[in-house]
């Protein structure tokens, strides 16, 4: 073999040697982009179902608050103390926002749930506000009572279930089914309970 064959033969060797080092460099690079952007992509998602979590928690907290504040009202009617109406329409207006804010974020099937649950507190709300004008004040708080603890009770269960299945905590298999079920039976309480409230004004002694 001649000396300028073996020169040849040596700088191929660093030639491939080379070549085979940057292309290694280049496959660890991309792996590692790779590996930074699947990371990124994973804390965005993080943070994303952090807010969902965070969101529907409010969305939950607001609405059972809003009901006990109208139940606690009607309870303190019935005894004859005063109420003061800035708790209930405080806890009304913290639900509005939340419920304002969930219509963006809300899956179609729960934000059905949140839609009837929302008309349903506005009649829970107009049952307190109407009761000192009722004409049978007795059957009135009744009335309201069974409604804050029946109907209304059971959409506030609905929502938080209902979320907790959007978020994956829980995994029952016939929930579509119960759900579809419970929010039939509250939509028909909540259209009927506005009947009787529409019921109670037209019967209402008008003023002097």
């Amino acid at each position: 073999m001649t000396t300028l064959a073996v020169a040849l033969i040596g700088v191929g060797g660093t030639l491939g040697g080379t070549l085979g080092g940057a292309v290694l460099s280049r496959r660890a690079n991309r792996e590692q982009n790779e590996r930074a952007d699947r990371q990124r992509a994973e804390e965005r998602e993080d943070r994303v179902q952090e807010a969902r979590r965070d969101l529907y928690a409010r969305l939950n907290t607001t609405a059972r608050a809003y009901r006990i504040a109208a139940r606690d009202a009607v309870r303190a009617a019935e005894r004859g103390e005063s109420v003061d109406p800035a708790v209930l329409d405080a806890a009304k207006e913290a639900w509005a926002e939340q419920y304002s804010q969930a219509q963006m974020a809300l899956a179609k099937d729960v934000l059905e749930v949140a839609s009837i649950l929302n008309r349903a507190l506005g009649v829970g709300y107009s049952v307190v506000k109407q009761l000192p004008s009722g004409p049978a004040p007795s059957g009135s708080y009744d009335r309201a009572k069974a409604w804050f603890s029946g109907p209304l009770s059971d959409g506030v269960y609905l929502l938080r279930v209902s979320l907790r299945h959007d978020l994956g905590v829980e995994t029952e298999t016939d929930f579509a089914h119960t759900r579809t079920r419970m929010l039939a039976a509250l939509e028909g309480a909540w259209r009927t309970h506005e009947r009787e409230l529409a019921g109670d004004r037209a019967r209402a002694p008008g003023p002097g």
